[in-house]
């Protein structure tokens, strides 16, 4: 792989940012760019401001959709450090959905250590506040200007830097799901395990149905019997039962979330009963009018732990831990904070720093 190539803008003021950020709203001052073709592999690897793309009217995947993206974090410690979470395992994730939608793979070591320079170039809009955090979007795409359902030939990956507040509006706050059986977002052996915009773009219409109606987000059920919980539309989804906390096994049409694999292993490491198997909106129903269900919550980059305090299915409403935040959602999202932000020990080897560089920009 070539060097990187730096083209550094010089910033004459000081960044400041707004009280409140929102999520995906601002952009920093640069880009890591990269360009692929079967004759050279990837190449041209640059460091640059960010600039529109410009592309000819048939670039390939405006119009079949082979376009793929990942989610990932920096955060500043307490101690004014910069880290990344689980970096690897993300472009890893990565490259799978490239493989799904006849892409090229990236070399996840030369990718995450791009990633670093990146973010130590643009360090100084990481967000220092709790809940806040510098929002890492890697993305690629075919660029061939052609029309015809085919792979495209050649592609681009970008990594564009976002600081963010929380996700959602309400916070850590409890969040209002409908179950949603009217719309099919993915299933098995489709791209539901693939961060495509396919997906997303399916999950469109619903979402704001269920906005519409006073609904934060959508929980999918399967595609086929739709029966099953699936995921919500931004995270994976978790149920605490009175005996086990349970969350559905990947199948191929879920994504493997990053913050769901390491909830799983913390859970498993505080000597919780976790399991991974199918659940049906009935089991969810049936154990709420007996008593024995004690949370929902979901996990993902974006929220990192979200409370459910109230699922609705058909007429059906179900109020969880009387609105407010479960205990174990709590410690969950205290756990995982308090290692993003250095305030817990990084025990597995899921923290990457970030080390500043002198051309930085001031």
């Amino acid at each position: 792989m070539e060097q990187i190539k730096y083209i550094i803008k010089e910033r004459a003021e000081k960044i400041v940012l707004p009280e409140k950020l929102g999520f995906g709203q601002i952009f920093t001052d640069h880009v890591f760019e990269m360009d692929y073709n079967p004759k050279k592999g990837w190449h041209n690897p640059t460091i640059k401001p960010i600039d529109s793309l410009p592309m000819h009217p048939a670039t390939s995947f405006i119009h079949y959709g082979q376009t793929i993206f990942e989610g990932m974090k920096a955060f500043k410690t307490i101690n004014d450090e910069v880290v990344l979470f689980r970096p690897d395992v993300h472009i890893q994730r990565l490259n799978n959905s490239a493989r799904r939608i006849c892409m090229p793979e990236v070399d996840v070591n030369f990718v995450v250590e791009a990633l670093k320079e990146l973010v130590a170039i643009d360090s100084d809009w990481i967000p220092a506040k709790r809940g806040e955090a510098l929002y890492i979007r890697p993305f690629m795409f075919g660029t061939d200007p052609a029309l015809g359902v085919r792979p495209s030939f050649e592609y681009k990956f970008v990594i564009v830097l976002s600081p963010v507040g929380a996700y959602y509006p309400e916070g850590f706050k409890p969040v209002k799901i409908l179950v949603q059986d009217d719309y099919v977002r993915a299933v098995r052996k489709g791209l539901g395990e693939c961060k495509t915009a396919a997906n997303y773009a399916a999950s469109l219409l619903a979402t704001e149905e269920a906005v519409r109606k006073g609904f934060t987000q959508v929980l999918w059920l399967d595609g086929v019997e739709q029966k099953y919980l699936e995921e919500v539309g931004t995270m994976n989804i978790f149920v605490t039962f009175k005996n086990e906390v349970a969350t559905p096994n990947l199948n191929g049409s879920i994504l493997p979330g990053v913050t769901r694999r390491s909830v799983i292993q913390i859970l498993k490491e505080w000597n919780m009963n976790i399991v991974e198997r199918p659940i049906s909106i009935q089991e969810v129903i049936s154990s709420y009018e007996k008593g024995d269900l004690l949370g929902v919550f979901g996990t993902g980059t974006a929220a990192i732990i979200s409370s459910v305090g109230w699922l609705t299915y058909k007429d059906k409403n179900m109020t969880l831990n009387n609105g407010q935040p479960g205990e174990l959602d709590t410690k969950l999202f205290n756990e995982l904070t308090g290692i993003h932000r250095g305030e817990k020990e990084d025990e597995h080897g899921w923290i990457y720093k970030v080390e500043k560089k002198d051309f930085a920009v001031s």
